[in-house]
C-alpha cells in the first residue's frame, strides 16, 4: 500500500480509539444527580447511561477489547508504513549498522505520540469537561458495540469476576451521597459562582442543625427573663416594656419551677383595651415544651413540627432549667451573620484584620467559621467558647488569662461572677507557649 492508504488506515484508527476513550471517561464520570434530572424531563438516553453504570461490566469489557485491539493494530500498521521512509531520510545522513534500528524506534515514537495526543489525552480532556453530555451523545453507538462483542466481553468478564474471587475483591460500588460530598459540590458551587457565599453558608448551616445540640443556640438560664404567679402588674409591666419579648415563661416562685408560658400579645390586648389587667392563673398560662439539652437542632425541629409549639424550656439531667430555646433561635442559626440586627449586638466583632471581641456564650461552631478554623479538640465537653476556655485551663479563669489554639490566642478580658463575659482572639504570627 501507498503511504497515503496507510496514513488513512492510521487515522481511522486513532478516531476509532479516540472513541473508546472520550465513552469510557464520559460514561464512568457522568454524574448521577444531572442524569436523572435528564431521565425525568423525558430523555432516554440518560435512562440507558444510568443503567449502562449499575451494570458496566460489560462496557468496560468491551471498551478494553476496543482500545487494546486498536492499539495494536495501530503500532503494527504504523511501524511497517513508516520505517521504510524514515530509514530513506535517515540514510542521507548516516549509512551504519544501526540505521534500521534507528527508523524503527522513530517509527515507533511517532505512532505512540500520535495515539497518545489524538487518541487517549485529547478525547479524555473533552469528555472530562461535560462528562454528561458526551455520555449522552455515545450511548447508542456503544450499546451496539456491547451487543456485537458480546460473547468474547462475557469470557472476559467470567476470568475477571473470577480474579477478584480469589482475591475476595469487593466489586459493589458505594453510592451513598455523605455530608462531605455535599459540602464538596457547595463549595465547588460557590467557587464556581453559581452560589453567592451567603447561599453557602445557609446550606451549610442547614446542615449542621444535625450535630449541633440545643445548648448551642438556645438563651441562657442567666439571661431567661420570666414571671411569677405572684409577681405584680407594675412588674409585669416593666418587664414587657424592659424586654420586648413575644413570650415570657411562667414560674411558681423560682425558674427552675416551671409552670408555662404566657403571650405578650394577649397581656397588651387587654391593656390597650383598658381591660381589667390579665391575670396569671390556669386559665391563662399556656403548656410549654419541655426538653433535655441533649436534643439536636434537627430533633427539636421535629419536637415544634409535632407539638405545634414555638418555644421550649431546657432542662439538663437533674431536671434545672439551663435555657429557653424558641423556633426563631434555630432560624437565626441556619441565616448566621445576615440575621444579625445592630453591631453592638452581634456575640462576634472584629476590631480589625487579626483581632475580635467574642462574647463567652458565643457557640463553637459559629467560632469556627468566623476564624476559619476546622476543629476544637475534645468540643464534646464544651459547647461555647467560654466552656473551651474552662476546658483547656481547667480552672475558673480570670482577666488576662490566655490560651493558643490552631494559631489564635484566646484572651479572657471580662469576668462577670465567674462568668467569662468576653475574650479578645487574636491571629499570631509566631508561635507563643501553649497555656497561660
Amino acid at each position: 500500500m501507498s503511504l497515503f492508504q496507510n496514513l488513512v488506515i492510521i487515522l481511522v484508527l486513532i478516531l476509532t480509539s479516540s472513541f473508546f476513550s472520550i465513552s469510557e471517561i464520559a460514561l464512568a464520570g457522568a454524574r448521577k444527580i444531572k442524569l436523572k434530572l435528564l431521565a425525568e424531563s423525558g430523555d432516554e438516553r440518560a435512562d440507558k447511561v444510568l443503567k449502562l453504570q449499575e451494570n458496566s461490566a460489560d462496557f468496560f469489557a468491551t471498551s478494553q477489547i476496543g482500545l487494546n485491539a486498536v492499539a495494536i493494530l495501530g503500532g503494527s500498521v504504523g511501524e511497517s508504513a513508516l520505517r521504510p521512509y524514515f530509514a530513506n531520510w535517515l540514510g542521507m545522513v548516516y549509512q551504519g549498522v544501526w540505521l534500521d534500528s534507528i527508523a524503527f524506534f522513530a517509527s515507533f515514537a511517532v505512532v505512540t505520540l500520535l495515539f497518545i495526543l489524538y487518541a487517549d489525552l485529547i478525547p479524555k480532556r473533552i469528555a472530562m469537561i461535560n462528562p454528561e453530555k458526551v455520555a449522552l451523545a455515545v450511548i447508542n453507538p456503544v450499546t451496539w458495540l456491547i451487543r456485537l462483542v458480546k460473547p468474547l466481553a462475557w469470557t472476559i468478564n467470567a476470568i475477571a469476576n473470577l480474579t477478584f474471587r480469589l482475591f475476595k475483591v469487593n466489586t459493589a460500588r458505594d453510592d451513598n451521597i455523605t455530608f462531605d460530598d455535599i459540602s464538596a459540590i457547595v463549595d465547588a458551587g460557590a467557587e464556581a459562582g453559581v452560589l453567592q457565599e451567603q447561599e453557602q453558608h445557609f446550606i451549610e448551616n442547614v446542615f449542621e442543625l444535625e450535630e449541633r445540640t440545643v445548648p448551642s443556640s438556645m438563651t441562657a438560664r442567666e439571661d431567661v427573663v420570666f414571671f411569677t404567679l405572684g409577681e405584680s402588674e407594675e412588674s409585669i409591666r416593666h418587664k414587657i416594656a424592659d424586654y420586648p419579648y413575644s413570650k415570657f415563661l411562667v414560674c411558681n416562685e423560682h425558674i427552675d419551677q416551671v409552670i408555662g408560658y404566657v403571650d405578650t400579645k394577649d397581656i397588651l390586648v387587654r391593656i390597650l383595651n383598658q381591660q381589667s389587667f390579665f391575670q396569671l392563673n390556669e386559665s391563662t398560662i399556656r403548656n410549654v415544651l419541655i426538653i433535655p439539652d441533649t436534643l439536636t437542632l434537627s430533633e427539636l425541629l421535629d419536637k415544634f413540627r409535632a407539638s405545634n409549639e414555638k418555644m421550649a424550656v431546657v432542662i439538663n439531667e437533674y431536671a434545672l432549667v439551663v435555657g429557653v430555646i424558641t423556633l426563631s433561635d434555630i432560624m437565626m442559626t441556619v441565616m448566621g451573620d445576615w440575621a444579625a440586627a445592630e453591631p453592638e449586638d452581634q456575640q462576634i466583632i472584629r476590631r480589625d484584620e487579626h483581632s475580635w471581641l467574642i462574647d463567652g456564650i458565643t457557640p463553637i461552631d459559629d467560632v469556627k467559621h468566623a476564624l476559619g478554623i476546622e476543629e476544637f479538640a475534645d468540643w464534646e465537653h464544651y459547647e461555647t467558647l467560654a466552656g473551651f476556655i474552662m476546658y483547656r485551663l481547667r480552672k475558673i479563669p480570670r482577666p488576662a488569662d490566655w490560651v493558643e489554639h490552631e494559631g489564635y490566642k484566646f484572651e479572657v478580658v471580662d469576668i462577670d461572677h465567674y462568668k467569662i463575659d468576653q475574650l479578645l482572639v487574636t491571629r499570631l504570627e509566631k508561635p507563643v507557649p501553649t497555656e497561660q
